[in-house]
C-alpha cells in the first residue's frame, strides 16, 4: 500500500470519527428534551471549532483507535493524535474550522453525512439546527440531487437561516471564523447561475463583499421588483438595514470604509434617500447611535464620497446643529485643535525630509 493511499485511511477513518461523534451528540439531544437546547448549542461550538495544529500533521503517531468513539468533536481531537485533513487545507488566509473539513467531507462521501441529516430534520425547528446544517452541509446542498421541491426549499431555507444567523455572530464578534462559509457561497453560488438557480426564488439571500458588481450583473430581477425595486435597490436596502443593526466599532468602521463600491450604482429616490438618511444617522453624536468621533467622522466621508451634491450646506447645518449643544464645544474645540497640530506637526516633518533631501543629494556637474 503506497504512502498517500494509506494517509488517506488514516483521514478518512479519522473524518468517520468526527461524523460518530456528531452523530451520538445528535442522537443524545434528539432522546433528551430538557438539555436538547444546551446539547446543540455545544455541537454548533464544537463544529465550530479551530482545528487543532496537531491535527494538519499528515501522519498520526499511533494507530486511530477503532472501537471507541468520543461523545464529543473537542475529546477526537484531543484524544487522536496528528492526521490529515485532505482537500480542506485550501480555507483561504482564515482558520480552518472543523466544518470546513466535514463539509468537503460529506461532499466527496455522501452516505457518511446521511445519519447526520435525518437527525438535523428530526430536530429542525430546535435552535442551532440550521446553524449546523448550514456548517456541515452547504457544499453538499449544491452537489446533491434533490428531486422533491418540498425538500430543496426545506434545506435552502435552512440554509439561509442559518448562514444569516452565523454572519451576525462574526458579525458582533468582529471575528472571521464563518469566513469561507461565505466566500463559499458568493463564489462558488451567487456567481454561479447553475448552482444559484437551485435555490428557490423566495429563500434566495446572499451577502456579499468585494465582489458587489458582478453579481448585481448575474442576479435576476425578483417578482416584487416593480415595488422594491432591482438587485442593486435589494441589497442596498439590505445593507442599510445591517448598518443600522451594528454595534460594534471595528466592524461598523469597516462597513463605512467599504461602502464606497456602491458609488455610482444608480437606485431609485427611496433607496438613495434611505442610504442618505443611514449614514447621516451617524454623523452626529448623542442618541439614538451615539456614534464614536472615528465612526462619525468615517460616515461623514461615506456620505460626501456617495452624495457629493449638498456637501457643503449639510456641514453647515450640522455645525449649526452642534452650536445649539454647548455641552459640546470643549470636547469640539479640542479635537479641532489636535487636529491642526496634527496637520502642522506632519507638514513641518514632510518640509524637513523634503529640505534634507536636497541638501544631500549630490548637485550635478
Amino acid at each position: 500500500m503506497s504512502e498517500a493511499h494509506s494517509t488517506q485511511n488514516r483521514s478518512s477513518a479519522y473524518l468517520d470519527a468526527l461524523s460518530q461523534a456528531i452523530h451520538k451528540k445528535l442522537q443524545r439531544a434528539l432522546a433528551n428534551s430538557s438539555q436538547r437546547r444546551n446539547l446543540l448549542q455545544e455541537l454548533f461550538a464544537d463544529v465550530a471549532l479551530e482545528v487543532d495544529d496537531r491535527a494538519k500533521e499528515p501522519f498520526f503517531k499511533q494507530e486511530l483507535p477503532t472501537a471507541i468513539f468520543p461523545p464529543t468533536i473537542t475529546e477526537v481531537i484531543v484524544n487522536k493524535e496528528e492526521d490529515a485533513i485532505g482537500p480542506a487545507e485550501d480555507v483561504l488566509d482564515g482558520p480552518l474550522c472543523f466544518y470546513d473539513v466535514l463539509a468537503d467531507y460529506f461532499v466527496r462521501v455522501p452516505g457518511s453525512g446521511k445519519p447526520i441529516l435525518d437527525l438535523i430534520v428530526q430536530l429542525w425547528s430546535q435552535s442551532f439546527s440550521s446553524h449546523i446544517f448550514a456548517l456541515l452541509f452547504h457544499k453538499w446542498l449544491f452537489e446533491a440531487q434533490i428531486d422533491k421541491p418540498e425538500v430543496l426549499l426545506r434545506y435552502s431555507s435552512a440554509l439561509v437561516q442559518g448562514a444569516t444567523d452565523v454572519f451576525w455572530i462574526d458579525i458582533q464578534t468582529n471575528t472571521r471564523r464563518f469566513q469561507s462559509l461565505f466566500l463559499y457561497l458568493l463564489e462558488d453560488v451567487a456567481l454561479d447561475h447553475n448552482r444559484l438557480n437551485k435555490i428557490p426564488v423566495q429563500v434566495r439571500l446572499i451577502r456579499l463583499t468585494d465582489k458587489v458588481d458582478n453579481f448585481l450583473k448575474q442576479c435576476p430581477n425578483f417578482p416584487t421588483a416593480f415595488l422594491i425595486g432591482g438587485p442593486a435597490d435589494i441589497f442596498v436596502t439590505e445593507l442599510t438595514d445591517q448598518l443600522q443593526k451594528l454595534k460594534v466599532e471595528p466592524v461598523l468602521l469597516h462597513y463605512l470604509s467599504e461602502i464606497k463600491v456602491l458609488q455610482g450604482m444608480e437606485l431609485r429616490m427611496t433607496t438613495s434617500t434611505r442610504l442618505k438618511t443611514c449614514l447621516y444617522s451617524f454623523t452626529s453624536p448623542g442618541g439614538p447611535m451615539y456614534p464614536t468621533r472615528a465612526v462619525r467622522h468615517a460616515a461623514w466621508e461615506a456620505l460626501d464620497l456617495l452624495f457629493p451634491v449638498g456637501r457643503y450646506p449639510r456641514h453647515l447645518i450640522s455645525l449649526f446643529f452642534r452650536l445649539l449643544y454647548p455641552w459640546y464645544w470643549p470636547s469640539s474645540c479640542w479635537n479641532f485643535v489636535m487636529a491642526c497640530l496634527q496637520a502642522l506637526y506632519y507638514s513641518l516633518i514632510g518640509f524637513i525630509y523634503s529640505t534634507w533631501d536636497n541638501f544631500t543629494k549630490p548637485k550635478s556637474q
